[in-house]
Order: C-alpha cells, then sequence, then structure tokens
C-alpha cells in the first residue's frame, strides 16, 4: 500500500487508542468487521472514504485531519487553483482530490474523482456513508448502482443520492470517467 495510506492508517489507529477504545469495540460502533478495521489500521487493506468520514464524525475532527494529519485552518474562504487538492490515494481505480481540504468546519466534502476502467472481470467496489452526495460528470460516461438501481451518467449529467445506500461506481468505453462528488453531512 502507498505510503499515504500508511499514514492514515497511523492516524486512525491513534485516535483508538487516544480515545481508549479497543478495535473489536470501535469496530462495533462504527459497523465493520473487526477483521476490516483491523486492516484499515494495518495499511493493508483500501480504507474506505465513507469509512474515514464516518470517523472523523465519531471522534470530532475534520476529515482532512486523517487524511493529510493537518487541521484545515480557513474560515472566510478556500481557494484550490487547478491541480492543488490533496489527492487521497485509497483504492487502485479511483483517485480522490480534496477540493476543501484547507477550509474549517465544512458542511460537505467536495472531491474531484478519477476513475479508471477496470481490467476485464474486475466488477463494483461497493461503500456506504453517512449523509447525502451529489455528483456530476466531468468527462467520460459511469455505470453506477445504487441499492440495486443501475443508472448511467454522462458528460453534464448529475446525480443527488441517498449515500447511506450502499452504492459502486465503474467507468465506461474503457476510458476514466472524472467527477465531481460532494458528500453533505
Amino acid at each position: 500500500m502507498s505510503d499515504q495510506i500508511q499514514s492514515i492508517a497511523e492516524r486512525i489507529r491513534e485516535l483508538r487508542e487516544i480515545s481508549g477504545l479497543s478495535a473489536e469495540t470501535l469496530s462495533k460502533e462504527l459497523g465493520v468487521s473487526k477483521d476490516s478495521y483491523v486492516g484499515y489500521e494495518s495499511g493493508n487493506v483500501d480504507i474506505p472514504v465513507g469509512f474515514l468520514y464516518e470517523l472523523a464524525n465519531k471522534y470530532k475532527v475534520e476529515l482532512t485531519a486523517i487524511l493529510t494529519g493537518n487541521e484545515p485552518k480557513l474560515h472566510n474562504y478556500a481557494l484550490v487553483r487547478k491541480g492543488g487538492g490533496v489527492v487521497v490515494e485509497r483504492m487502485k481505480q479511483y483517485h480522490y482530490m480534496s477540493l476543501a481540504y484547507n477550509f474549517i468546519n465544512k458542511k460537505s466534502e467536495p472531491f474531484l474523482v478519477t476513475i479508471d476502467p477496470k481490467a476485464e472481470g474486475e466488477d463494483f467496489v461497493f461503500s456506504a456513508h453517512p449523509g447525502q452526495e451529489f455528483n456530476y460528470m466531468v468527462e467520460g460516461r459511469l455505470r453506477i448502482m445504487i441499492d440495486g438501481h443501475e443508472i448511467i451518467l454522462e458528460e453534464g449529467d448529475s446525480l443527488y443520492f441517498d449515500s447511506t445506500k450502499t452504492h459502486g461506481m465503474l467507468a465506461l468505453d474503457d476510458k476514466p470517467a472524472k467527477l465531481l462528488a460532494i458528500v453533505i453531512h
């Protein structure tokens, strides 16, 4: 796994240890198996952004602090120039760029997400997380499954959904798909 995932894993382990919780207790509170949680803390398993979001809410810390180790500081506005967001690498085919990492007390988490086409035979990777999500297709085509419903998004399309429902995405046409994803708390 990447150095970034290892650093995130260390931070989530430190948060748990500081709180005095066992891995078993915390995994139950967050609704994941103990094995999955221990894998997240080891840095040897992809850590879903939805899980990190739930963890940030539990500990009342900014998601940015878990992702980068730094607390956001800006209150009035946060400007992120093209290509200047914080890159979050967590899964081979998903590339996240946090677009408001330096703004404190956010009510939403905006990401620019690039999804690489999957190799033949690969399928959806599903996740769910608290809140709602807005997706706007910037380029490419995307197949989304939400709670068993299939939707195809093309450039310029948008989708708003309950992100507590299980959802997964696949890039189509053997090309990357790029979308603006806003997770709303």
